[in-house]
């Protein structure tokens, strides 16, 4: 290769960094430090205190920022209300976060805007990415600096759902495309569904798995038989569809790398989930999360951070909302 043609290889190298860099460059772990030096330990102490009152609050706060992230990116649009009904939390798919994650969420920005110096100069985005890492900690996950300076979305549309989150029944070609579509990759995908190591879903999300697939037995055969009939006491045609049932069979309020193992007896509760084992693409990285929990919390903190770089808003992009659930 001539110096010419290498100089032009480094100058588009160089070029992409940069083009990298200033997608999510204004973020920074020490962001506040100027405005709001203890806007950690200030959100860290109102999740404690959420946390003890429900374990709900975990999985649910996680949760809620995905949603989040993947729609308009990460801008707490999710939290906007509108009168009409017509905002993200109103479309179905979000009709089941559960409430707790925005409680936890609203408070956490209560306390924040409580201390005089720090009032009104965090972004409630940035609140919900730091919430987020404190309740995997406190369920037993990593722990891991998060990046801030995020500023709050003015939008909120519920048309906008419907093609942005991953559904149940999705095979790994799709989940690869929609994660891929955010600059994920396929390790990224596994990593950040192991976060249903904790959680729960709704029987209507895998009813189909056990009573109407398309085979002799109508029971989805990558299901482990003694699963699926647990499945079917908990989940009996007549129940209510919104009833929870845990994602996690084994340890449903520990982050661990349970979830891996469990895909790997047939016991992942939906269809994007076993999926991941199953698919000789993905099972891998299942079989070395599920045998390597140091190796999954990596890759995990390495998609968070990620995941959190997703559609950042800045300058007249966004704002610091007052109140998480309006525009200023």
């Amino acid at each position: 290769m001539s110096f010419q043609s290498s100089f032009v290889l480094f100058l588009g190298s160089l070029l992409f960094l940069l083009l990298i860099a200033t997608s999510f460059g204004q973020l920074q772990v020490d962001y506040y430090r100027n405005t709001c030096p203890d806007v950690e330990s200030i959100v860290r102490t109102a999740v404690e205190r959420k946390f003890q009152q429900t374990l709900v609050t975990a999985p649910a706060t996680l949760r809620l920022f995905f949603h989040d992230c993947f729609v308009r990116g990460c801008d707490a649009s999710v939290i906007l209300a509108k009168r009409n009904g017509a905002a993200e939390k109103d479309n179905p798919i979000d009709l089941s976060l559960a409430g707790d994650g925005f409680d936890t969420l609203i408070k956490a920005k209560a306390a924040v805007d409580s201390v005089p110096g720090c009032k009104y100069k965090v972004s409630c985005a940035d609140i919900l990415a730091l919430a987020t890492r404190d309740v995997i900690t406190l369920t037993g996950g990593p722990s891991y600096a998060v990046e801030l300076g995020r500023l709050d979305g003015r939008i909120s549309s519920k048309a906008s759902v419907r093609h942005s989150i991953p559904h149940a029944n999705f095979k790994l070609a799709k989940l690869k495309a929609m994660f891929a579509s955010h600059g994920l990759t396929l390790a990224d995908l596994v990593a950040l569904s192991g976060a249903h190591t904790i959680g729960f879903s709704h029987c209507s999300q895998f009813s189909r798995r056990i009573y109407r697939f398309r085979s002799r037995s109508r029971i989805d055969p990558t299901l482990d038989l003694g699963y699926a009939k647990q499945l079917t006491k908990m989940c009996p045609t007549n129940v209510d569809p919104r009833v929870a049932v845990s994602l996690d069979p084994t340890t449903p309020w520990i982050f661990d790398n349970q979830y891996f193992k469990n895909l790997r007896q047939g016991k992942g509760l939906l269809t994007s989930d076993q999926v991941l084992f199953t698919d000789r693409r993905s099972r891998k990285l299942v079989n070395l999360f599920a045998s390597n929990s140091t190796a999954f919390d990596q890759a995990f903190v390495t998609a968070m951070t990620k995941l959190g770089r997703i559609g950042v808003k800045r300058g007249n992009q966004g704002e610091i909302r007052r109140d998480c659930t309006m525009v200023n």
